[in-house]
């Protein structure tokens, strides 16, 4: 940590797909609008270098000549390229080979089956399942991802992955809560996801963790979007991380996007090996509310982790300046009371954004951090 800058930037969430990408891979001919972005990208990154003949075949309008996985790894390279360009010191890549964050993983575990679509707080949608044995794990995955990330990633590479609590929110408990016996009350309910949430931890979760981590992932940030909408639950949340971390070697930060954080404690400073919380911020620092405030519980607490600080709010076109994210900060600074515990962020994925907005939102936040970073270095000299 000492041989970084203060404040350095890191990457959160998933990036919205080139449109490129997404016809590339379908093999349908680049329109004028996807081949303009795809070359004013690639004057800005060269991403394409060292991988002419599929970026030709697209750049000439003849995608079925490219193989849809030359594209991705396109897509993947242009990802790695766009924040790397952008300042940040931690970086993926983008989640280009990534649909959704629940389907996939579900898909590489036993004890499943898919029941029907439901909609999602965004609007989207996603393909649910319910649990119907002991669920175990078929293979540990995002494998080749990482992999291609490592070998490709000038700086830190940074993996995120959904979280067993999240995966079992998101799921109907049939199997484990219909093996207790009587009422199916609140108590039984609760326990029988707590049981659920476990199994996924242990026999799913923490299997991939260390496939990922022999193949050297050193930081692995656990997404728990779940978390929040169940406050009471809190316990349950830092059991799985537990649970799904026990004897790990890596370094492991917890992301939990649009929540109540006061509501997750004092049950969520059990999360024993989790680093650093990374959170959102700037989403709700706005309309004459202080959206730093809650760093507050931490200090109330003793939690001397590192924060992620959200300072981009991800659900707005509108750009926020490098002073606005400086002095976002500053504020956060002075309630943690040791600016060295500070990485900064978008509140979470960009993938709601268009790829200009986006870039223009992640240069305000290095650019921000760099304002900071001055001013602290000039305090302390």
């Amino acid at each position: 940590m000492s041989d970084r800058p203060l404040f350095p930037g890191q990457e959160i969430g998933s990036l919205m797909k080139p449109r490129w990408q997404l016809l590339g891979q379908r093999g349908i001919p680049l329109d004028d609008r996807a081949l303009a972005e795809f070359d004013v990208w690639d004057r800005q990154l060269s991403f394409t270098s060292g991988n002419e003949s599929p970026a030709e075949a697209l750049r000439e309008r003849r995608p079925r000549e490219a193989d849809p996985d030359a594209v991705q790894d396109l897509g993947a390279l242009f990802a790695l390229r766009y924040l790397e360009r952008a300042g940040l010191t931690r970086v993926y890549d983008g989640e280009a080979r990534r649909i959704e964050m629940y389907e996939y993983p579900i898909r590489q575990m036993r004890g499943f089956r898919f029941v029907g679509h439901v909609r999602s707080f965004d609007n989207k949608y996603y393909l649910k399942a319910a649990s119907t044995a002991e669920v175990r794990l078929v293979r540990p995955y995002h494998l080749e991802e990482f992999d291609f990330v490592k070998a490709h990633a000038i700086r830190e590479p940074k993996l995120p992955i959904t979280g067993a609590y999240t995966l079992a929110d998101w799921s109907f408990n049939e199997y484990y809560l219909g093996r207790r016996s009587g009422w199916k009350g609140r108590a039984a309910r609760r326990e029988a996801q707590r049981e659920f949430v476990g199994e996924i931890a242990r026999h799913s979760l923490r299997p991939t963790l260390r496939a990922l981590i022999d193949r050297g992932c050193r930081v692995i940030q656990i997404d728990e979007p779940a978390a929040g909408t169940h406050p009471g639950e809190g316990d349950l949340v830092a059991e799985a991380f537990n649970a799904a971390t026990d004897g790990l070697d890596a370094e492991f930060t917890m992301h939990i996007c649009f929540s109540n954080y006061r509501s997750l404690f004092p049950a969520l400073l059990e999360a024993k090996r989790c680093r650093q919380w990374a959170w959102e911020f700037a989403n709700r620092d706005r309309d004459g509310r202080d959206g730093y405030e809650v760093l507050n519980v931490l200090r109330e607490y003793g939690d001397t982790r590192e924060v992620g600080l959200g300072v981009i709010d991800v659900h707005r076109d509108e750009l926020e300046t490098p002073e606005l994210v400086a002095g976002r900060i500053r504020r956060a600074a002075k309630i943690l009371e040791d600016p060295r515990r500070i990485w900064v962020n978008p509140d979470c994925g960009l993938r709601t954004r268009s790829l200009d907005v986006a870039y223009a939102k992640l240069e305000a936040m290095t650019k921000g951090a760099a304002i900071a970073r001055a001013d602290f270095e000039r305090s302390r000299a």
